[in-house]
């Protein structure tokens, strides 16, 4: 449980100045975690292995890696082969409790994130909430009897349930093996914890990510894994933008390169995002709102007034905020003004085949 020699270097190295107090505080909650790992990796405390085939992709650091971009990636390449179904905690849901989605299903109930799984790939694929997994597993294959694979969105550090595949996302712009344990940092847990990963992927990379960059960050990266835990690439590729179609808006013309427009967004980092938008369209101002943002009509409102201020500008959104301000409560609201919003793809920079291959065997 002792920390490395190499850990204790790089955080002394490292640290800026105003951290350095905060650093007998990250000590204790980095004993704490790990202790708490000790105890399952030696199963004083017990943890699930469920015959049902079960794939976790999380990460040790606080929000933004793109989780919810690879579970979708994960969907796509093993829904023809499985019957699946994603569990997430529905974090930010106004709910509370197990509940499998279904046409009622809005993010209020089941969070932004599960909605957004379940308006793309509903009813192929079945989409839970449930804060205990061990709790929510059960139900699931009780209430959708043809599951046959569970996606697990965000449950690296939910040791009670053993996941068939463990799959770490480490972000390109905020790296773990820079970053401390909170609150000199932003990890969940120490960089030990990249231990139980079968795979790491490195997300939000540059497309043009040399091999020779790629080999230096893996380096980094296994000091901390388990020798031979493969490490990939990706990036993060923006589709077409989507035009959305309310009850009451009018059919119009897609927004163009050029067109000017106003940014919503509520998600982790949205700089990347801002840095696309205003390449390729005329962003007139940026909305930035907290990530998990429950949109209220004062927000609107003031969505609202920018919109009537600038003339032909147009709404756009992420996925993630899509799924919330399509709420039928706001219908109305949106009838003179122009909404999209942005999807977000997963493509790997080299060795998908690679990482394919090691996923269809594991499963």
């Amino acid at each position: 449980m002792a920390l490395k020699n190499q850990e204790i270097t790089d955080y002394y190295i490292r640290v800026k100045t105003t951290q350095i107090p905060l650093l007998p505080f990250t000590w204790l909650y980095q004993g704490i975690t790990q202790f708490r790992n000790y105890l399952y990796d030696h199963s004083y405390i017990k943890s699930f292995d469920f015959e049902t085939r079960v794939i976790n992709v999380g990460n040790l650091t606080v929000g933004g890696t793109g989780k919810t971009p690879h579970v979708e990636y994960l969907i796509r390449q093993l829904r023809s082969e499985a019957s699946i179904c994603t569990l997430s905690r529905g974090y930010g849901r106004k709910s509370s409790g197990f509940i499998l989605a279904d046409k009622t299903a809005t993010a209020d109930l089941i969070g932004d994130e599960p909605m957004q799984f379940f308006r793309k790939f509903s009813p192929k694929v079945g989409v839970a909430v449930g804060e205990d997994r061990v709790e929510a597993i059960p139900n699931i294959l009780f209430e959708r009897q043809e599951t046959n694979l569970i996606i697990l969105d965000d449950a690296f550090q939910h040791r009670a349930v053993v996941p068939l595949l463990n799959i770490l996302l480490c972000d390109f712009n905020r790296p773990f093996y820079e970053d401390y344990p909170f609150p000199a940092g932003r990890l969940r847990e120490g960089r030990c914890g990249a231990r139980r990963a079968d795979i790491v992927i490195v997300s939000k990379c540059p497309a043009t990510l040399s091999v020779s960059e790629q080999e230096g960050i893996q380096q980094k990266i296994q000091k901390y894994t388990r020798s031979g835990t493969a490490v990939f690439f990706t990036t993060m590729h923006y589709a077409p933008v989507h035009h959305s179609k309310n009850r009451t808006a009018k059919e119009e013309a897609k927004l163009r390169q050029g067109d000017a427009v106003l940014l919503v967004s509520g998600i982790a980092q949205a700089q990347a995002l801002e840095a696309y938008v205003g390449t390729h369209f005329n962003l007139v101002e940026h909305l930035e709102f907290p990530d998990h943002h429950h949109y209220q009509e004062k927000d609107l409102e003031k969505i609202k007034k920018i919109a009537k201020k600038h003339r032909d500008i147009a709404v756009l959104t992420t996925e993630k905020d899509e799924v919330k301000l399509a709420a039928a409560a706001f219908g109305d609201f949106w009838k003179d003004i122009s909404r999209h919003y942005l999807p977000i793809e997963v493509r790997f920079l080299g060795r998908e085949e690679e990482f394919l291959d090691l996923l269809k065997k594991a499963l």
